[in-house]
């Protein structure tokens, strides 16, 4: 009895000392540590300078200028010849130039840019979404393959159990030494997809340490939340994707964005408006001051068909634009309808394999019972706990697929959690 206590004891201090891990540490670690993340919250950083860059044109533009030459030759007439006079000379100046009006060209630009920053915005938070969608997976999967092993682990108890009873009813002459022999060869099967098993699981931990950017052990305990995953409000299922949908909010924003640039295009064709004020103070021969405050105005007449084209190439692109908006919508509608379908499918599979597990289980309860009266057969046993065992495990399949089903639909209405 002190046997099963210390043995209890043992396992008690193995599951204390074995590391935990939830979910939500997986994405928040995930979240904070994947270089595709700082890639992008680097673009975001990149799209707002763009936009002050922008902006600036609307600032006045101030320049300061100043020269100095040591050596210059004056040529001047005096008494009817030319004569020559080598002297220093120095200058400086300063100008200001303020826009006006450039029929919305400037204004049109800091909207593009505003939208490409949007954009920037949108395209951190579907990456944040897509790894989250993969954490999840790959969390999921790795429960997965730590219950199958279960599954296989007692399966290949069984077996072990199921040979030694096969050899002692050989050695009382109840069955023969194929019987043993059978059952061995499914020993060494149910090894070997044990083997299988473990290196699977191996996987799904090393891939999600990758995204965590830390290791996870193997013996490491993967707390569960909710063990089947539902879907809230699946009647407007398409209609919330459709509304919530990065890519497809992305897609928007590119449309606004090419619009802006066709306007910025355009108003090239009619020029612009600047208020300019210039002070020069120059020291040549003689000392004097130039000033100048004016409006200039520029008007393009002629610039060889590139004002055109570039405007013909920016309606181009908005209107592509607008088609890869709505391919990309058509593409999510197909997928979200092919995914509902999936999800009611799997649905049924599950009650399929509940119902299977209970008549398995029972089936096989009967045949063991039978087999060591020496009243079945090795084929009848061997059938009975195979078809048990892929009971359990399509039932464990079928949660996983549903699982990442709801996952996929949660990352294509943009979750991030």
């Amino acid at each position: 009895m002190s046997k099963f206590l210390f043995l209890y004891f043992y396992i008690f201090v193995l599951i204390l000392s074995a590391q935990a891990l939830t979910l939500d540490e997986c994405i928040d670690e995930t979240l904070k540590n994947h270089p595709d993340i700082k890639k992008l919250t680097l673009n975001v950083a990149q799209s707002r300078s763009f936009v002050d860059i922008a902006k600036a044109d609307y600032m006045p533009q101030i320049n300061v200028g100043a020269q100095y030459n040591p050596h210059n030759t004056f040529v001047m007439p005096q008494n009817g010849q030319f004569k020559t006079i080598s002297d220093d000379n120095w200058q400086v100046d300063a100008s200001l130039n303020q826009k006006i009006y450039d029929f919305s060209k400037t204004s049109s630009t800091i909207k593009a840019y505003e939208k490409n920053e949007n954009i920037a915005n949108i395209s951190l938070s579907d990456t944040k979404a897509l790894l989250v969608y993969s954490v999840k997976n790959q969390y999921n999967l790795a429960l997965l393959q730590t219950k199958a092993l279960e599954s296989r682990e007692k399966d290949l108890q069984t077996k072990r159990e199921l040979h030694k009873q096969a050899q002692a009813l050989v050695r009382e002459g109840l069955k023969t030494e194929a019987d043993a022999t059978t059952i061995l060869s499914a020993l060494y099967i149910a090894e070997d997809n044990l083997a299988v098993a473990k290196a699977d699981l191996h996987k799904a931990l090393t891939t999600l340490s990758l995204y965590m950017g830390r290791k996870i052990n193997f013996d490491t305990v993967l707390a569960e939340g909710t063990e089947l995953q539902k879907i809230q409000n699946e009647d407007s299922l398409l209609e919330n994707v459709l509304a919530k949908n990065l890519s497809l909010k992305s897609s928007l924003e590119e449309i606004d964005k090419n619009s802006f640039i066709y306007d910025a295009t355009k108003a090239q064709n009619y020029g612009s408006i600047d208020a300019i004020a210039s002070y020069t103070h120059q020291n040549s021969l003689n000392e004097y001051d130039v000033s100048l405050v004016g409006v200039s105005v520029k008007i393009p007449i002629y610039t060889g068909g590139r004002i055109s084209a570039q405007t013909e190439q920016a309606r181009l692109s908005k209107e592509s634009a607008k088609e890869s908006y709505n391919s990309k919508k058509l593409l999510i509608q197909e997928e979200v309808e092919s995914l509902i379908i999936d999800l009611q499918r799997y649905k049924h599979t599950i009650k399929a394999k509940e119902s299977l597990i209970e008549s398995s289980k029972a089936s096989k309860e009967i045949v063991e019972a039978r087999y060591k009266e020496g009243l079945s057969t090795y084929i009848e046993i061997l059938d009975a706990t195979s078809t048990h065992l892929y009971a359990e495990l399509g039932l464990i399949e079928a949660k996983f697929a549903i699982n990442k089903i709801i996952n996929q639909l949660e990352y294509l209405q943009g979750e991030t959690k």
